[in-house]
């Protein structure tokens, strides 16, 4: 899994080089899709379900499943969240990050570094004999603190020789609740955080979730695997999203 996950952060490190004003978001998935099957892997969302892409791009208001599209082109000010999933050798890696496109709002890179924050935080809790709740508990918290509401509609998940595994991992609740996280777990931690109010709804395409209230939106992810020192981040990248803002 370690081999799936760090494919899966190269291309996103890649991703995130390549975001500028005037790039396609189709332009992005052209870039995951060339990556992953070079490597000898497969994009774990093209075709699951249905989904047409080797990416999910959601920009600005969308919060997850943003479908790519020739036609639309980042702008400055944008907000981009990347979701990439890839299977190699049986097994599977998923992570998301969200990059701002030229210069932002202050309210935005705010958003974009709790979010992160967010992610970290959540990771910082995971440990065998812990609770998955614990996960959520951990990410509510550092979101609320900050004036911002967590997406309910959708959760992280378990993850290995299936995209999406038991159990679900909402980034909301009480600590101490759920199943215990065990050694050997490995999970798809992933905030969803809205600037505005947490509803969200979908499009018409099926798939593009945006925050009902149209505030802006961020979405971070890594694949974890729970061990006995703690987490391991399996979608670990060399060169920290952060770093490059």
């Amino acid at each position: 899994m370690r081999a799936a996950g760090r494919l899966v952060g190269e291309v996103l490190t890649a991703l995130a080089a390549a975001v500028e004003p005037g790039v396609s978001t189709q332009d992005l998935d052209a870039i995951a899709e060339r990556m992953i099957v070079g490597a000898g892997a497969t994009p774990a969302f093209k075709g699951y379900h249905g989904y047409p892409a080797t990416i999910c791009s959601s920009i600005n208001e969308e919060v997850i499943h943003g479908i790519p599209s020739q036609q639309r082109a980042l702008q400055d000010g944008d907000i981009i969240s990347i979701d990439v999933g890839a299977s190699l050798d049986g097994y599977y890696g998923d992570s998301a990050i969200t990059v701002p496109v030229g210069r932002i709002s202050d309210e935005a890179a705010t958003l974009l570094r709790v979010t992160e924050d967010a992610l970290y935080k959540a990771i910082d809790v995971v440990k065998p004999g812990g609770r998955v709740s614990d996960i959520g508990h951990a990410v509510q918290q550092h979101v609320e603190a900050h004036g911002f509401s967590v997406v309910r509609e959708f959760v992280g998940h378990g993850i290995g020789q299936r995209m999406h595994e038991d159990p679900q991992v909402p980034n909301y609740g009480e600590a101490g609740r759920g199943p215990r996280l065990a050694e050997g777990m490995v999970l798809a931690i992933e905030p969803m955080v809205n600037a505005g109010k947490p509803a969200v709804k979908v499009l018409g395409d099926g798939w593009t979730a945006v925050t009902k209230d149209r505030s802006l939106s961020a979405h971070f992810e890594h694949t974890v695997a729970v061990t006995a020192d703690g987490a391991w981040i399996l979608t670990a990248r060399e060169v920290p999203v952060a770093a490059r803002r």
